[in-house]
């Protein structure tokens, strides 16, 4: 950096050198050439100054400085060198209007002013003024980019203090304008925001953080903060930092994810996941205590019911496929388990599954053990953290559960390391008991983990079992907040019942019910994502799908289809086909439909364009409509 800037000072310093031998040597218009030299020399002097403090200097207003004093310098060498003209008739056809010296003054004074300026704002913070540093000449066609100069300046060298407030005004800054936060970054302002993060105060790293996040508003912004080590310090903020800070900063991560997805992975590697699933559980699972079983350690259900799964699988014991739970009656673990039992499953799979966890700063084993469960659990230094004010805990939760959304989106290994962990548990309870903001973030990253399960067999296999206690805590949630109509989280909720729709057995009677009742005069989004997740249910690639369509059918959702699919909006009408077909075709003998004149439908269906344009629609309406043709035609008195 140093020898960088004392490259890019040599060359103006030598011009100014000329300038000041060349007005010496001047012929003509003595007067000015020496009001030339008097600025030059000024200049001169603040430049070697600058040379002396390179090491000091901000290195992009010095190159912006440096370059326009540069072309000043320049334009001062060729109008002195005019002055030099020897002989009369140089003299008389070198003709300089008196207004070149008065404009060559000026900008001479300006490249004065932006050299103190930059001396003065890059000074160490115990020699700088306290005063406001003003702006420099240079500020005339661009002011901001002077004041973000300012600020990145006053971060890098600043007291803590002054960098705290520094980074509360590019907090402001880079909210009000996106080319504002471009500037930021390109000027060199997300280096010292790091900094900050790792060794300010606790304002001082919030507001840090916070820029962080806001920075980060589109892909290449990301990639560079990646690059600049944004994970490492988030991860150790998550780890040991104010949980109101850690609160900012898993915000930041949500923004950075959602902004820039390939650095899930990247988040992922540096223990993002387990940290905010930790932030997640804390006061979460333990108060539950159907959820854990109290030993010497709180373990939940749920891990040892995979856990010991999986040493099954090891063993050479077959489980059956998801999609054909209905053959199995497997119940409840705790209702098929004497407590002994469950004992024993938990001692025998904490043998076989044991491993060391991760130490930190060197700490042995035994000192970890002797910190909390939630410590121990979920890698974080939780000592103290229940003394923190309830806001603070809830903001920290819905932060984290946002955080681990945007992770999830479209990822199955962070999917799977989500579900592996106690986050499904947490997610259960939190959306019974959590703040708004809580259900909300929970309840879409439900949405993206299911999602993810429904596209990724061995994530529903692992995560989603039926008898797991966990997928059935998350089912209750789900439905209970179906069956209350909560708006705020109904779509979220629909839409992650019809991902798990594989998973249900054909005994699993009590989720279609609420889905059929939400097609009955509802707004156009809730009957749309309620006739989507019931085709998920009703659809061939469902191995229950007869046994589904048939309870949609008691349930009701005929009639229900019939009006949508004649009165609805057209994104309605088009899923609420595509459902009633898949009734149609895999029970085209039920009495229900021939008196709803399904049939009916289907063919007035099939004459309107908007609805046949799509090629997989229509060849399943024409399939649906061959099938309901043939049976109840078969049948039709007994149905009349």
């Amino acid at each position: 950096m140093a020898d960088i800037v004392k490259q890019i000072l040599a060359k103006p310093i030598q011009l100014a050198d000329q300038v000041i031998k060349a007005a010496d040597e001047a012929s003509s218009f003595k007067q000015e050439c020496a009001e030339l030299k008097s600025k030059t020399e000024k200049l001169a002097g603040l430049l070697r100054q600058a040379a002396r403090a390179s090491s000091d200097l901000y290195e992009r207003p010095t190159k912006r400085i440096i370059e326009d004093t540069d072309q000043v310098l320049e334009k001062a060498l060729s109008l002195v060198l005019k002055c030099r003209a020897n002989g009369l008739m140089k003299r008389v056809f070198t003709i300089i209007p008196a207004a070149a010296f008065r404009k060559m003054l000026s900008q001479l004074e300006n490249s004065i002013g932006d050299v103190s300026w930059l001396l003065r704002v890059s000074a160490p913070a115990e020699n700088r003024d306290d005063g406001y540093l003003g702006l420099p000449p240079i500020a005339a066609n661009e002011p901001i980019l002077c004041l973000i100069w300012e600020q990145i300046a006053i971060l890098s060298t600043g007291l803590l203090e002054d960098r705290s407030d520094a980074a509360a005004s590019l907090v402001s800054l880079a909210r009000d304008n996106d080319r504002y936060g471009k500037l930021i970054m390109e000027e060199g302002g997300v280096g010292p925001l790091l900094k900050l993060i790792k060794e300010g105060q606790l304002e001082g790293q919030e507001n840090a953080a916070r820029a962080i996040g806001l920075l980060g508003r589109d892909p290449e912004s990301v990639e560079h903060m990646i690059h600049a080590g944004v994970c490492s310090a988030f991860a150790k903020i998550l780890k040991e930092g104010p949980m109101k800070v850690q609160a900012v900063v898993a915000w930041a991560v949500s923004e950075l994810v959602a902004n820039y997805p390939k650095c899930q992975d990247l988040f992922a590697q540096n223990n993002i996941i387990r940290l905010l699933v930790g932030h997640l559980a804390f006061e979460t699972v333990q108060e539950h205590s159907r959820y854990t079983i109290v030993m010497n350690k709180a373990t939940s259900i749920h891990a040892v019911v995979v856990a010991s799964n999986n040493s099954n699988i090891g063993n050479g014991i077959k489980v059956n496929d998801d999609d054909r739970q209905h053959e199995s009656k497997i119940q409840h673990p705790m209702n098929n388990q004497t407590p002994s039992q469950m004992y024993n499953v938990v001692t025998n799979t904490m043998a076989m599954k044991t491993k060391p966890l991760q130490q930190s700063n060197g700490a042995s084993q035994t000192n970890q053990a002797k910190s909390s469960d939630h410590s121990s659990l979920s890698g974080s230094t939780t000592k103290g953290r229940e003394l923190e004010d309830p806001d603070t805990k809830a903001n920290m939760k819905a932060m984290a559960a946002r955080a681990l959304w945007q992770l999830a989106k479209g990822n199955s290994p962070i999917c799977r390391s989500i579900t592996e962990s106690r986050a499904l548990l947490c997610f259960a309870v939190l959306l019974e008991k959590g703040r708004e903001d809580v259900k909300h973030n929970s309840a879409m990253a439900l949405m993206e983990i299911t999602a993810m399960a429904e596209k990724d067999t061995e994530l529903r296999r692992s995560a989603f079992k039926p008898n797991s206690p966990a997928c059935k805590a998350v089912v209750d949630q789900l439905l209970k907040i179906i069956e209350k109509e909560d708006t705020e989280l109904l779509v979220p909720c629909i839409k992650a019942i019809g991902n798990l729709a594989r998973t249900f057995r054909a005994t699993e009677t009590r989720v279609i019910g609420p889905l059929v009742k939400l097609l009955d005069e509802r707004e156009a989004e809730i009957s749309k994502e309620a006739s989507i997740a019931l085709s998920k249910f009703a659809s061939t690639d469902n191995y229950l799908h007869l046994d589904h369509s048939k309870a949609i059918i008691s349930a009701g959702g005929a009639k229900h289809l019939i009006q949508l699919v004649y009165f609805g909006e057209q994104v309605v009408q088009f899923s609420s086909l595509v459902l009633l077909c898949y009734i149609a075709l895999h029970v085209p003998d039920s009495e229900e439909l021939a008196k709803a004149e399904v049939l009916t439908v289907l063919e007035w269906a099939s004459k309107q364009s908007s609805m046949t344009q799509d090629e997989a629609l229509d060849t399943l309406l024409q399939e649906a409509k061959s099938r309901l043709e043939l049976y109840q035609s078969r049948g039709s008195r007994g149905f009349h």
